[in-house]
């Protein structure tokens, strides 16, 4: 049976690889968003963009920053057939990228936002394997917290294929968790409904099942595809496990709240230009 292609290959000095890295941090440094990067590869060239990512956190780490966990991009099948594959993808979280719960976006500090509701599971052990099951992540989950994800792509007007939201570290952007955090003993993660509301209108809906069926299966999928890359999930990595609902359109002023049942809420404020943080 044909195995799926290395998505680090070790060439990642490659011009076209340091191309496309070199536009998209070009992008985050300028707050402006830069044209579709998978012109410079093969269509559907999932394996370059990857390098294109990983280079990308490289730097990162070369610049003091520090990765706390992976985020789970793709988990909806609608999102998945819209841009031709058949699994979901993943990108790095960074400590900078959190925001505190109930805290504010600085105006200006993404580029063109956008809000979705998710699960988030903090691992108490290692996930060293490469087929990974939903039994082996409930044992080595410590607890979960309601969270929101705002994805932000640095290509201009979110025209994304596999290869740009890839390259893109999954147009990651930051994030906000909850502060309670729940056992996952106490839980049944695949029924957990999500409300989410934009200025206290309803803008989004889901539920556990809405994630690859559980955020549980989303997981073991991340787990097993990266120790298969020989960079498994350590204890203490936080996963954001995917979207539970529809994302939405993020702007100055907008307030967003999720709330999961079992989990509790979680609220993140987008700050107006000129409004200061507070």
């Amino acid at each position: 049976m044909p195995t799926e292609p290395d998505p680090f290959p070790p060439d990642l000095a490659s011009s076209a690889v340091v191309k496309a890295a070199d536009a998209l941090a070009d992008a985050t440094r300028r707050r402006a968003p830069c044209d579709p990067v998978r012109a410079l590869f093969d269509e559907g060239d999932v394996a370059s963009a990857y390098a294109v990512q990983r280079l990308g956190v490289q730097r990162g780490l070369a610049a003091g920053r520090r990765v706390v966990g992976q985020k789970i991009g793709l988990t909806s099948p609608a999102v998945q057939a819209q841009l031709g594959v058949g699994q979901p993808d993943f990108g790095a979280l960074f400590a900078d990228m959190a925001v505190p719960e109930g805290g504010v976006v600085p105006a200006g500090r993404l580029i063109q936002p956008k809000v979705e509701a998710e699960v988030a599971v903090v691992l108490g052990s290692d996930l060293p394997h490469r087929q990974c099951t939903v039994v082996d992540v409930l044992r080595a989950a410590d607890f979960a917290l309601p969270a929101l994800e705002i994805v932000d792509s640095r290509v201009r007007d979110w025209d994304i294929s596999i290869v740009d939201t890839v390259a893109d570290n999954a147009s990651c952007g930051l994030y906000v968790l909850g502060g309670a955090p729940v056992p996952l003993r106490d839980l049944n993660l695949t029924s957990v409904k999500m409300t989410m509301t934009r200025n206290g209108d309803v803008v989004s809906r889901g539920s556990g099942a809405d994630c690859l069926g559980s955020p549980l299966n989303a997981v073991a999928w991340l787990a097993s595809t990266l120790a298969e890359r020989g960079d498994p999930l350590k204890a203490g990595d936080l996963v954001l496990t995917g979207a539970l609902g529809p994302m939405t359109h993020a702007a100055e002023g907008d307030v967003f709240e999720a709330r999961i049942s079992t989990l509790g809420s979680v609220r993140v404020r987008f700050a107006a230009e000129g409004g200061g943080s507070r």
